[in-house]
Formats: structure tokens, C-alpha cells, sequence
């Protein structure tokens, strides 16, 4: 058979963190703190430190077997490495329609900040178009416009975060509001869940190990970088708002910073929050749409997704197919759904995805392990937790579409597919 083309390693320890830092940037700040406010009040900020934690386990489990297993597709590879077939399928099952839904809502959370009213499906679909052109054109170009807009959004937090503490500054005694527990644990572990969401652009990195330089120092290092700068981030970002608005007014505004800087003597700054926002998103619709990539390409060399989609370029030296037909399926996700459905059903797949991950790191053995087995114990503990608080619907309809996956694979197989 035919040895798969290789992808071009043209990425170095710089370039990794801002893709996986546009990710995380993108999603978190400007979409997860409404949806965690309403589950738990002031108790987001709990949730955000259990988010937090459960995201750096995943992402130590990531890095050890990204170095250890340098080539594109992420944990499906791993998965499948460490546990069998199956366990590398329900991996990459999970990424997959994870992060579609995923990159849907990024696209409609661009077109909510930047599209003319009635004009935000149209503009969302835009955008998913044009940023896959990039991407079919090489990684280096995804890399150099991610820069861009990493720099762009970094500016413009900095500038609303400028305007809000303008004037008489935010109230911290408006913090803690009914307190931090007035919600409970579960409240506070699905704000966690949703708050997640926006912690997981650290898995781009990896699923693109097969175009880094020095692939067991650039991973590990580029995750922990983006981690760490986003998780100051958010935190600063959570109490400024919370300070401000209170964890009701947070809650009730879909664009809470917006509402944050309209509140000081700036407020005629309020427009750059809107450009930020716009452009943050961009920045993890870009990411995501090289991630999936990779990974159904990993998959349809295994012949878990059609072997048509292996097809790398011969020129770009990017997985054409895959990204296109990616593609046309956001474009379709947009057209029908909405919002806080995509990020629900997108939190499911993508911890499920690093559960596996979680426990394809424990069983690595001494020579390639960089970090102890406790942090993977805890974070497969973690994701399951996680998944049991999402909101009823997002663990409905997950579970059905991980039953259509074994369904296809299962009928694969009765095929005799030249595949285990």
C-alpha cells in the first residue's frame, strides 16, 4: 500500500502557542461568561479555577502524547496507539463533531459582532469560506494570520479593560453578589463545563504535531505558554465584569464587556470591544478549521472517515479535501442552529474526547512520561464530572450522535473494511 504524503513541519514553539492562544482567546472571553454567569452567579469564578485545573491536566496529557506521538490527528491517534481502534474512534468521533459545532459557533459569534441585523447567517457563512481558502493555501498562512489576530484582540482587551476601570473604576464589593456557593456545586461544575469550552484551544496544537519543528520540546512548551496566558486572562476579564455588572448583569447580556465599557467614562470606546470581538473569533473559527482537518485526515487514513479524505495537496501540503468538506458541513450547521445549542453539544464531544486522551497518558510508559500519573487520573475524573452537569439537552443529543458513530463503525467493519 501506499504510504500517506507527510505534512510539512514548518511550525516552530512561537507559532504553535498562537494558534492554540487564538483559539482559547477567541471562545472564552467573548462568548463563555453569559452562559456561566446564568448557571452560577458569582460561583463562575469557582468554576473557572475547576475549568482551569481540569483543562491543565488534559493539556499535560496532550503534550506527553503529542511528543511521544508526533503526527497529525490528535488524541484519535493516541487513542488508538495506547487503547485499540475503538478508543481512537470514539476520540476522533468526538473532535470531530465537537469541533464542527464548534467552529459553527464561532462563525455565528464573528457574524453577531460584525453583520448588518438579519444579515448574520449570510456573513457567518462568509467567513467560514474565506478562512478555509486560507487554510487550503498552507499552514505558514494560518500561523501568519492567526499572529495578526492574536495581536489585534490582545489590544483591544487591553484597551476595554482600560475603559471599564476608567472614572470611579468597577465595585468589587458587586463580586460575590448571593455568594459564590448561592448556586450549588452543580451549578457551579456546569458553569465549569461551559467555561471549558473556551479552554480547549490547546488541542489544535497538538492535533497539528505533524507540522511542528522539534516536536517533543515545541508541544509540550506551546501548550503550556497559551494555557497559562489565556487562564490570566480570563481571570482578569471575570473580574472586571463581575465588579462591574454583578454576576445578574452578566448574565443577563450576551455581550458583557460591551455592557462593562459602556458603564465608565470611555464608553465611546465601546465599539473596539465589538472589532475585538469580531476579530477573536476569526482567530478560533481559523484555528478550529485547521484542527478538524487533521484530525479527519488522521481518520480517513485509518479508514474511520472515508480513505477520500486522506488527500493531502500536492503544493499547499494541507489536507484539501478534508477542510473543504469540513466546510460545506459548518455551513450547514450554521444555517439551522443556534448558538448556545453548538457550544453545549460542543463542550460534550470535546471532554469525551479528552477523557480518552486522559487515559491513553496513564498508560504510557516511564520513558515517555513528562508528567505523574495523578494528573491524568484527575483529569479523566474531571471530564466526567463535566459531562454530567452539562445541560440535559447537550448530554442528549450527544449521546445520540456517539450512537450514530459506533452505529457506522460497526457497519463498516460487517463490510470488511481493510481497517481494525
Amino acid at each position: 500500500m501506499t504510504k500517506s504524503p507527510a505534512l510539512a513541519r514548518r511550525l516552530g514553539t512561537f507559532d504553535a502557542s498562537l494558534i492554540g492562544l487564538g483559539s482559547m482567546i477567541g471562545a472564552g472571553v467573548f462568548a463563555a461568561f453569559t452562559p456561566a454567569a446564568a448557571a452560577a452567579g458569582a460561583g463562575l469564578l469557582v468554576g473557572l479555577v475547576v475549568a482551569a485545573f481540569v483543562a491543565f491536566c488534559n493539556a499535560t496529557s496532550s503534550a506527553q502524547l503529542a511528543a511521544a506521538y508526533p503526527t497529525s490527528g490528535g488524541t484519535y491517534v493516541y487513542g488508538r496507539e495506547r487503547l485499540g481502534p475503538w478508543a481512537g474512534f470514539l476520540a476522533g468521533w468526538g473532535f470531530v463533531i465537537g469541533k464542527t459545532a464548534s467552529a459553527a459557533a464561532m462563525a455565528m459569534t464573528f457574524a453577531a459582532y460584525a453583520a448588518p441585523t438579519g444579515w448574520e447567517r449570510p456573513v457567518a457563512i462568509a467567513a467560514v469560506v474565506i478562512l478555509t481558502a486560507v487554510n487550503y493555501h498552507g499552514v505558514t498562512r494560518t500561523a501568519g494570520l492567526t499572529r495578526i489576530l492574536v495581536i489585534a484582540v490582545l489590544a483591544a482587551l487591553a484597551i476595554s479593560t482600560t475603559a471599564v476601570w476608567s472614572g470611579s473604576g468597577p465595585d468589587f464589593g458587586k463580586v460575590l453578589g448571593e455568594g459564590l456557593l448561592a448556586s450549588g456545586w452543580y451549578g457551579i461544575l456546569q458553569s465549569a463545563g461551559l467555561l471549558f469550552f473556551a479552554f480547549a484551544g490547546y488541542a489544535r496544537i497538538a492535533t497539528m504535531g505533524e507540522e511542528v519543528r522539534e516536536p517533543r520540546r515545541t508541544i509540550p512548551r506551546a501548550i503550556t505558554i497559551a494555557l497559562g496566558i489565556t487562564i490570566i486572562i480570563y481571570a482578569a476579564v471575570a473580574l472586571t465584569l463581575l465588579a462591574t455588572l454583578g454576576p445578574d448583569g452578566v448574565a443577563g447580556n450576551p455581550t458583557p464587556l460591551a455592557a462593562a465599557v459602556d458603564n465608565g467614562t470611555l464608553f465611546w470606546l465601546a465599539p473596539i470591544v465589538r472589532v475585538g470581538a469580531a476579530l477573536a473569533s476569526l482567530g478560533a473559527l481559523l484555528a478550529l478549521v485547521a484542527g478538524l482537518g487533521r484530525t479527519s485526515l488522521a481518520m480517513a487514513r485509518e479508514h474511520d472517515l472515508p480513505h477520500w479524505l486522506a488527500a493531502v495537496h500536492p503544493r499547499y501540503k494541507v489536507p484539501h479535501r478534508a477542510e473543504t468538506t469540513l466546510a460545506v458541513v459548518i455551513c450547514l450547521i450554521i444555517a439551522v442552529a443556534d448558538l448556545r445549542g453548538a457550544i453545549g453539544f460542543s463542550s460534550f464531544g470535546v471532554l469525551l474526547y479528552y477523557l480518552v486522551a486522559n487515559i491513553a497518558a496513564f498508560t504510557q510508559p516511564a520513558g515517555d512520561r513528562l508528567y505523574p500519573k495523578a494528573l491524568q487520573l484527575l483529569g479523566a475524573m474531571g471530564c466526567v464530572a463535566l459531562v454530567a452537569t452539562l445541560p440535559p439537552l447537550s448530554v442528549g443529543l450527544g449521546a445520540l450522535v456517539f450512537a450514530v458513530g459506533i452505529v457506522y463503525r460497526l457497519v463498516r467493519l460487517r463490510l470488511g473494511s481493510p481497517r481494525n
